[in-house]
């Protein structure tokens, strides 16, 4: 269902092309905006009257320059022309997020997942958009899962609900009347570092997670790198170590065997010979347990290696890390960087890493983002 009252929906190519780089970039004086979109100054004043006049874009009114002069009047986006519904779903919970056009947050909320059939799940969905949006509809609807997701609406695999095709674009739209996009929790928050975070200033970044599993995303040229196969976790059987423990799959020292949270604190219930989380053996190897500071020093070697990895193979100009484990790398940062330092040639250029501490709005927020970016592209899917 798209949305043909968005004040988007009527724009131009041109119009639509200087709106958008006044959202990511704004505010923006006329003569930088001119010259980023290569446009004389006559086509601007053209192509914004009209955007000023439907409120999409607003001046910014700043005090006189010293010296005299006319104030620059910056142009900037009116970010709460529109709100938005982001909303991260897991096997047990979903984590929703309000934003506006800047996908800044602006409330959250959570609903239990009790029973995961598609119905079941879509009537918690419909619940928490209503919870955060009030008494006015948001302009659209994001949901990010773990899972292979299509064309923005089609779940073909998430095995954390046990689904297999269901589009579930089309039963929260039917059941929220607004406008959805579902996406890869992982896209969906590359997409938003991308267009409103640490990779907005950059046109190449990754990003890896490790948490359940080990996930990476990759942007290159200022576009996220897609495939077929996207989703399905191909990083988490990454080889890291040949003397390593194997994951379910019978990969020996993957990363998925080296890194997710359930196979540290299996491999720590085993040494130490007692029950012990995730937390509890950091907390452990940070105290100086020898026993856990070995698994954990391991975990984090491994970890540097795979950023390595991907640093060698894609050279982005930045890497995110994040995930429900990325303590790891605050725990054994020392480890993680001796891994770095042994798989990458000394001539190479120093990396330029970003830890980002996780949190399930994070994740919700990116959903959001992910609604923004077809609203404003005007590329919402039609159910």
């Amino acid at each position: 269902m798209l949305d043909t009252a968005s004040p988007w929906t009527p724009l131009s190519s041109t119009s639509r092309r200087v709106a958008l780089e006044v959202l990511l970039h704004g505010p923006l004086a006329r003569t930088e905006l001119a010259r980023r979109l290569d446009l004389s100054t006559p086509s601007l004043t053209r192509i914004t009257k009209p955007l000023l006049d439907a409120g999409v874009l607003r001046e910014v009114h700043e005090p006189a320059p010293r010296g005299g002069g006319r104030p620059l009047q910056p142009l900037d986006i009116d970010a709460d022309l529109q709100q938005f519904v982001g909303i991260k779903l897991t096997g047990f919970r979903a984590y929703g997020v309000l934003t506006n056009l800047r996908a800044d947050i602006l409330a959250t909320g959570t609903r239990e997942i009790t029973a995961q059939d598609p119905q079941s799940v879509v009537e918690v969905l419909d619940a928490l958009v209503s919870d955060l949006s009030g008494r006015s509809a948001p302009a659209a609807v994001g949901v990010g899962l773990g899972g292979a997701v299509r064309d923005f609406t089609l779940v073909q695999r998430a095995p954390f609900l046990h689904w297999h095709g269901v589009d579930l674009g089309l039963l929260l739209a039917e059941r929220t009347r607004l406008p959805v996009a579902i996406a890869n929790d992982l896209d969906a928050l590359m997409e938003a570092e991308h267009w409103f975070g640490d990779g907005r200033d950059v046109h190449s970044f990754a990003a890896l997670t490790i948490g359940a599993g080990v996930g990476g995303g990759l942007v290159i040229h200022d576009r996220l790198v897609t495939g077929p196969d996207s989703g399905i976790g191909l990083l988490g059987h990454f080889p890291l170590d040949p003397l390593g423990p194997s994951c379910p799959e019978g990969h020996r020292g993957c990363a998925d065997a080296m890194l997710s949270t359930e196979a540290i604190h299996t491999q720590a219930a085993m040494v130490l010979g007692r029950a012990v989380t995730y937390d509890e053996v950091l907390d452990l190897a940070a105290a100086g347990d020898p026993l856990a500071d070995q698994i954990v020093g391991r975990s984090a070697h491994a970890f540097g290696t795979l950023i390595a990895a991907v640093a060698n193979i894609a050279q982005p100009e930045r890497i995110l890390l994040t995930g429900e484990g990325i303590r790891l790398a605050h725990v054994a940062g020392h480890r993680l960087r001796a891994g770095i330092a042994q798989a990458r040639q000394p001539e190479a250029s120093p990396l330029d890493l970003r830890i980002l501490d996780d949190d399930p709005t994070l994740w919700a927020r990116g959903a959001a983002a992910v609604a923004i970016q077809r609203t404003v592209l005007s590329d919402l899917p039609r159910h």
